[in-house]
């Protein structure tokens, strides 16, 4: 199953948006016009699902009502999330809808102005209904999160459950002691991804390991011997062997490795992780370009062979180079007074011909998401 729409009101960067969703999605644009926001409008919907989450933890988490709402949304409150899940070429299998705001009066907690499902295009959920309109503490809370109101449901509640996000930060890694305290939830810049690793069973583990080691050959000079090890208090490491003229002089463990090494194992690891939709934050950050290069290709084997859905922000040109991509796969983002405006590329009909003649995304995109007066940019340091 994969999201095959997504319509956003008032939510952050986006007064009003509505884009079809493929396979594999591209989210260009340039710096602060949304990308990460698009992309935590599917975590929000997460961390409504998840177990131990729901509607009043996922708006805290991001500071609240009127730090989600668009400064543009004016006279209009609410901040509304629509969501269509499909399973193949076949029309939309669920279509989920909320809405909410903050109370006026009394506590000014987060409230439901509706909650909606449909299955196979019958509603079978309308809220409020006449008893949350009767105790209005109810619209506190989704059906979504309610195991008691969600059976009709459920598939759509696990389904944004399984959703993944890794923005590995390699520092979290190398400097443990620097982070101390609770990480957030979900673990989203992978402070605990080694801890991760090592729960896993061991013959996954050691099975993906090996495949990470196998490809890390062809993209990082002289590794092998990739392996999960404990030091001797019990703590879980990442150790590697970097050949070298001294025989075993070069056994390293992930404080050693480069940043670009540790963030090819977190994209490789978690490409290896199941087949739940994937959000992929600017992937190419500390690669080499050449590796860049073969990113689209290797998330659209990846994405083939588990049919998995991958969501990738990107501003990289490289990238965006392979002709593979289509444009029904990328969603540019252009910020205007009003809030940043999401097209496909494939709608625009201008950028549709320059497709077909063979010219790349990023030759075709990218300009048109690149921020206006940049050649002024080194003008304005003197």
């Amino acid at each position: 199953m994969i999201i095959s729409r997504l319509s956003l009101k008032n939510w952050r960067n986006f007064r009003s948006i509505d884009v079809d969703l493929s396979d594999r999605v591209f989210i260009v644009g340039p710096n602060a016009s949304g990308k990460s926001n698009l992309l935590d409008a599917l975590r929000f919907l997460k961390d409504i699902a998840k177990p131990g989450g729901g509607l009043q933890q996922a708006i805290v988490e991001r500071g609240g009502v009127s730090k989600i709402r668009c400064l543009a949304a004016r006279k209009e409150p609410a901040v509304e999330i629509d969501v269509e899940l499909k399973n193949g070429s076949d029309g939309p299998l669920w279509r989920y809808g909320i809405s909410f705001t903050q109370q006026v009066r009394g506590y000014r907690q987060p409230i439901l102005r509706h909650e909606r499902v449909w299955r196979g295009g019958k509603q079978i959920l309308d809220r409020p209904t006449e008893d949350d309109k009767k105790d209005v503490i109810r619209l506190t809370q989704t059906s979504l999160e309610q195991i008691n109101s969600n059976s009709e449901f459920r598939e759509i509640s696990r389904f944004l459950d399984s959703i993944r996000y890794l923005h590995l930060v390699p520092q979290l890694l190398k400097h443990p002691e620097a982070f101390k305290g609770p990480g957030l939830s979900d673990d989203p810049f992978g402070k605990n991804f080694i801890e991760l690793v090592a729960r896993t069973p061991e013959n996954t583990r050691r099975s993906r390991l090996k495949k990470i080691e196998e490809a890390l050959r062809l993209a990082v000079p002289q590794l092998i011997n990739l392996s999960d090890v404990k030091d001797e208090t019990g703590i879980p490491h990442l150790e590697a062997t970097y050949t070298h003229w001294r025989p075993g002089a070069g056994r390293q463990r992930e404080d050693q490795f480069s940043d670009g090494t540790l963030r090819l194992i977190g994209l490789f690891w978690t490409l290896l992780d199941g087949d739940s939709p994937l959000l992929l934050e600017e992937p190419e950050l500390s690669l080499h370009t050449a590796i860049v290069k073969k990113l689209p290709a290797l998330f659209y084997r990846m994405q083939r062979r588990r049919k998995r859905q991958i969501f990738v922000s990107t501003h990289s040109w490289e990238m965006l180079q392979d002709r593979g991509i289509g444009g029904e796969e990328v969603v540019m983002l252009e910020p205007n007074n009003e809030g940043t405006v999401a097209t496909v590329a494939s709608k625009n009909t201008d950028i549709r011909k320059l497709l077909s003649s063979g010219l790349s995304i990023a030759e075709v995109a990218l300009p048109r998401t690149a921020p206006p007066n940049l050649e002024q940019l080194s003008l304005n340091l003197e």
